[in-house]
């Protein structure tokens, strides 16, 4: 079997409610609070999970709110390995206004990473024996973090032979592709940004991931393009596969969880189509949650089969 290792260096405990309506200079009376582990890595290990698939979250966690995160991820059965913080971990806020069905997320910045405790995330990573199969770096930087120490990850799972699946933005997604990791799952603005273009179009999305790929940044590109599904490309292939229709309910984790099926299938061996076929279906039936409840593995079953009998992964690529 596989070893899947995630690392999430901005973590979160995402606390999430109900309020009949939002209305400004009044007492709004929620429901009581739900409180989840969150984080990039943190919902892909916790994705993972619920696919079958073990793995190990590394992440940075400090004072009474790290406690609370160790505490929700243990009551999930996630495998994890914190690393001690200083700072507090920050804890996000999550309110859905019931009267119209709209989501507000409210993101805190997080609490610095000290050089030292940055140190310590490398070692952590370094002391991990056997050496994981695949690394899942993902999710935000916190301030004190330059993209630069995510070279130093990517340059360290090189040498032990570990594949390095990367879900960030901006500057830190530049310095790691410049690195060269096995996957990237970008959206078109971040994909042109990477391309050093102004802005991509679906007809010249495939050759921009697959000059990326050429200059050896990465292996494979699966652009999110939202409700229109996603493309997959690598130097040989391109195939679109299309996110089913659902009731949608939430987007948050929905790119988490898209990362976590990739990972799950290619673990497995499986083709790249079928691992985004995956994906796909994994990050349509997140949505269809409320909150940051990710999915349920029964919805993944479904979708997953409804593009597997309408778009066989065998057939002939786009």
């Amino acid at each position: 079997m596989k070893r899947i290792v995630t690392l999430t260096l901005n973590p979160t405990v995402d606390k999430s409610t109900t309020v009949d309506k939002i209305v400004p200079d009044q007492k709004l009376r929620c429901e009581m609070p739900k409180f989840e582990p969150g984080g990039g890595g943190i919902n892909v290990s916790r994705a993972l999970k619920r696919l079958g698939s073990a793995s190990v979250a590394v992440f940075p966690a400090g004072g009474a709110t790290g406690a609370r995160l160790q505490e929700l991820l243990a009551a999930e059965a996630v495998e994890q390995l914190p690393v001690p913080a200083a700072g507090w971990t920050r804890e996000n806020f999550i309110v859905v206004d019931s009267s119209c069905s709209q989501q507000y997320r409210f993101g805190m910045p997080g609490t610095p990473l000290s050089g030292e405790e940055q140190q310590q995330v490398l070692a952590t990573l370094r002391s991990m024996s056997p050496a994981p199969d695949y690394l899942v770096i993902s999710g935000s930087l916190p301030p004190g973090v330059e993209p630069d120490f995510l070279v130093d990850i990517v340059q360290l799972a090189h040498a032990t032979g570990t594949k390095v699946v990367a879900d960030t933005s901006g500057p830190a997604l530049q310095r790691v592709i410049e690195a060269g990791v096995h996957l990237i799952k970008p959206n078109l603005g971040e994909l042109s940004k990477l391309a050093g273009v102004e802005e991509l179009d679906s007809a010249a999305l495939a050759a921009a991931a697959q000059g990326l790929i050429g200059q050896g940044r990465c292996d494979i590109v699966v652009a999110s393009l939202g409700p229109q599904g996603a493309c997959v490309i690598t130097q040989d292939m391109v195939d679109h596969i299309p996110a089913p229709a659902v009731k949608k309910r939430s987007t948050v984790g929905a790119g988490d969880s898209m990362v976590a099926g990739l990972v799950h299938a290619l673990a497995q061996g499986q083709p790249v189509r079928e691992a985004a076929r995956l994906g796909v279906a994994c990050g349509t039936a997140a949505t269809m949650n409320p909150g940051t409840e990710l999915f349920r593995k029964a919805d993944v079953d479904k979708l997953y089969e409804w593009l597997i009998q309408t778009m066989p992964a065998d057939r002939a690529a786009a």
